[in-house]
């Protein structure tokens, strides 16, 4: 399978600790942690209604640690956009970020201005915003409480929220496009912890088709901070210490933070032609899904190893020519586990292969989680330095006697310089990049002819309509379409397939 060379030619970021690209990589690079307790007003109520412990967590949380982003309202400004400041300021700071971010990278890239052929995917999870939930707060309370509506509102703005962030799923993509004048279109996805790796490989794919010329694909996750910490020690995922330690024997859980991050795609070809900044090249994508398993949060080792295979497939080369992997690795001691004996298998031929995971930095940041994996890479790649997973501890047992290494302090990369980044998410949404230097050789023959590629151009722009002329479905214990027909506007039920 032939996968052409993809260039990243621009990068932006909103990370907790970072608000741009080189200074998230300066941290990495250092081993800091941007972990820290909630910043003053973040949760929007007193801290003591919602503490609990780990024995007394029913809607409770038992840590307020997590990554979170601060300092950003001083740096963003939203001037200087298709839309006015007064259409941008009403919206939650997810859309902001968002903002923020494509336009970093799209001027890092040198594109600036309408981009006729320039789109945006978008990962984003449909978790309740703070202004999201500050909206619905406003109206339920109005009708019900009034009199707990203005105690509640005392201090803050007085006025209803903007109603916009109801739609706090796909209408950040979308008003991102409108903002930055990308005329080949915009849409969201939600790929569990995954949505960061879909977004680059569904943008990769546009390009491939000839669809478009330049895109985004970037992630961001801010949901209301609170909803995450009693939301994750209901499911008892936590970490119990309030420390992130994946790929150790310590490790107790997770701790969850927030970002955006965007990377800025071009043919790697046009991008050379163009004089365009490469700060890495990809050259092969895996994505899988693993069905039914083990449940919600029961990773499947099997679908990690697919997308994986299928991602040195597309590139055409061999997983033991990796010389950094960056694993998805939250500190669950399950879900690590099984990511660990999936890399093994997959990199058993390797002689010694560094891995690590950036939680460790920043904290698992759910749908950002991948592109923040992403830049590490990218910068690791440009300064030849693969980076330590800060946290003293013990690796897994279970890395004994396979070449996988946790890198406990930083090396000078030797060698020809190609990375792999891995995410994946609830219910078992699978991805894998392969990510080289600039400077590192591909296949021969790999890019399409120029010829062929403005011919998918063309074909792109007028497409001929597609009918549907059959349809078929087995959902529940139906058995045809009419069966869920009748089920979805009918209201028979449907049990679950024996």
């Amino acid at each position: 399978m032939d996968f052409e060379p993809i260039a990243v030619v621009g990068r932006g970021c909103v990370l907790p600790g970072a608000l741009d690209p080189d200074t998230f990589w300066a941290n990495i690079a250092a081993g800091r942690t941007s972990l820290s307790p909630a910043p003053a007003g973040r949760w929007r109520v007193p801290r003591r209604w919602v503490m609990g412990s780990v024995d007394d967590c029913a809607d409770r949380t038992w840590t307020e640690v997590a990554g979170y982003v601060e300092g950003f309202e001083s740096v963003f400004d939203p001037r200087g956009f298709a839309v006015g400041p007064q259409e941008i300021s009403g919206l939650d700071p997810l859309f902001h970020w968002v903002l923020y971010g494509a336009r970093q990278a799209l001027a890092e890239a040198g594109r600036s201005g309408p981009l006729p052929r320039g789109g945006l995917v978008l990962g984003n999870l449909s978790y309740p915003t703070q202004t999201g939930a500050a909206f619905a707060e406003h109206v339920w309370l109005s009708e019900q409480r009034p009199e707990l509506r203005d105690a509640l509102l005392r201090g803050a703005r007085r006025t209803r929220p903007d109603a916009r962030n109801r739609f706090s799923s796909g209408l950040p993509a979308v008003f991102a496009a409108r903002a930055l004048g990308l005329g080949a279109g915009a849409w969201s996805l939600d790929a569990a912890c995954a949505s960061s790796l879909y977004a680059v490989k569904l943008a990769c794919d546009r390009l491939h088709d000839g669809s478009a010329d330049v895109m985004l694909a970037g992630a961001v996750s801010r949901p209301d901070p609170l909803y995450l910490h009693v939301g994750f020690c209901a499911l008892s995922a936590t970490s119990r210490t309030g420390r992130s330690r994946p790929l150790r024997q310590e490790a107790d859980g997770l701790v969850h933070g927030e970002g955006a991050g965007f990377v800025a795609l071009m043919r790697l070809a046009d991008a050379r032609a163009a004089g365009a900044p490469v700060f890495g090249v990809i050259r092969g994508a895996g994505l899988s899904n693993d069905g039914r398993g083990a449940g919600l949060v029961g990773p499947s080792g099997e679908g990690q190893v697919r997308a994986m295979r299928l991602a040195y497939e597309a590139a055409g080369v061999a997983p033991e020519s990796v010389g950094l992997v960056e694993c998805h690795a939250t500190g669950t001691p399950v879900g690590d586990a099984v990511e660990a004996r999936a890399a093994a298998e997959v990199f058993g031929a390797a002689d010694d292969v560094p891995i690590g995971s950036v939680k460790a930095n920043v904290g698992h940041l759910l749908a950002s989680a991948g592109m923040a994996g992403l830049l590490k890479v990218l910068g690791a790649l440009g300064a030849g330095v693969r980076p330590a997973t800060p946290g003293a501890g013990r690796p897994l047992e279970l890395l004994s006697g396979t070449p996988l290494r946790v890198l406990t302090e930083p090396e000078e990369w030797t060698g020809a310089r190609r990375a792999a980044v891995s995410a994946f998410g609830f219910g078992g949404t699978n991805a894998h990049l392969v990510v080289d230097h600039p400077d590192v050789p591909g296949r021969a023959g790999v890019p399409r002819p120029p010829a062929r590629r403005r011919a998918g151009a063309a074909a792109a722009q007028n497409r001929a309509p597609v009918a549907v002329v059959a349809i078929g479905a087995r959902v529940g214990d139906g058995a045809s379409a009419e069966d869920l027909r009748r089920a979805g506007l009918g209201g028979e039920r449907r049990g679950p397939a024996p």
